[in-house]
């Protein structure tokens, strides 16, 4: 009963028969089939990509239910890979799937050279800083967000300095494995910073919650329409990737504002500097608070 060509027909007109023929045959590989990892690859296998390779270490929550698109209570206490895929299989029966758990770390440099394009869902640092090395090294290009209650997308190209470069973390040159606490979160304070240099999230967030989190006392904040919309923005950069298409997202990215209606870019460095220097006084005045 099932027709690929039926199933995408209504494509057709945002992307021509040769396009579609294109995501058909594109590889995709997304770690991280939570919050963003999986609203991206719902949308990547509804417009008609078929081969993909999916890794999680977690199972679906109640906790998960207010913003994953798969976590219900027909997954709760499900794998969420496998579960991913069940849903998956359900949406298209022809798809093809590598379906993995914790063992997907130490399958990097045979997964990457076979999925150039990867959408990073995980929230680990040591695992997110291996991966856009050995990214770099098969030249793969890795499609990430930020740690930001506003939407964003970043997209890592073979040749472009790692995160790990650009916002400055103490793991430069060490090997991930051996990264403390102390200097994994002194990474992730980095991006903090990042963010709130470079878009308006401040305006937007609870900073006695966002206190919490970034004092290590909480989980991140998620909320479903900002996790969503990032992972929608995710597909879009994989779907530009795949077809050749100019893409919107670089290195830096982008945060989408959905409370004033605009695409709030990165400043350059110059004008930045002095934004940078009062945000780091309004942290290390948050942390002591």
């Amino acid at each position: 009963m099932f027709s690929y060509d039926e199933f995408t027909t209504r494509n057709i007109g945002f992307v021509n028969a040769q396009e579609q023929a294109r995501l058909r045959d594109a590889r995709v590989f997304v770690c991280g089939v939570g919050g963003m990892g999986d609203a991206a690859i719902q949308s990547l296998a509804r417009a008609g990509v078929e081969q993909f390779a999916i890794a999680d270490i977690d199972s679906f929550e109640v906790s998960n239910f207010n913003r994953q698109v798969f976590a219900d209570l027909d997954s709760a206490g499900l794998d969420k890979a496998e579960a991913t895929a069940q849903r998956l299989r359900r949406i298209n029966p022809g798809i093809r799937l590598e379906v993995l758990g914790a063992e997907w770390q130490h399958k990097l440099d045979e997964l990457l050279p076979r999925y150039p394009v990867v959408i990073n869902g995980m929230d680990d640092i040591v695992a997110c800083i291996d991966l856009y090395r050995r990214a770099q090294r098969h030249g793969a290009s890795v499609i990430d967000a930020y740690t930001s209650p506003l939407p964003s997308v970043t997209l890592v190209g073979p040749q472009a300095l790692r995160p790990e470069q650009r916002l400055g973390f103490a793991s430069v040159g060490r090997d991930p494995a051996d990264l403390d606490a102390t200097t994994r979160a002194e990474c992730f304070l980095r991006e903090v910073e990042y963010v709130l240099v470079h878009s308006s999230t401040v305006r937007h967030i609870d900073l006695a919650v966002a206190r919490d989190l970034v004092a290590g006392k909480r989980k991140r904040m998620s909320f479903a329409p900002m996790v969503i919309t990032t992972g929608n923005l995710m597909a879009f950069e994989a779907i530009k990737l795949i077809l050749g298409r100019t893409p919107l997202a670089d290195a830096r990215g982008y945060f989408f504002n959905p409370w004033r209606m605009r695409v709030e870019r990165p400043m350059p460095w110059p004008l930045a500097l002095p934004r940078r220097l009062l945000v780091r006084a309004f942290l290390r005045k948050m942390l002591r608070g």
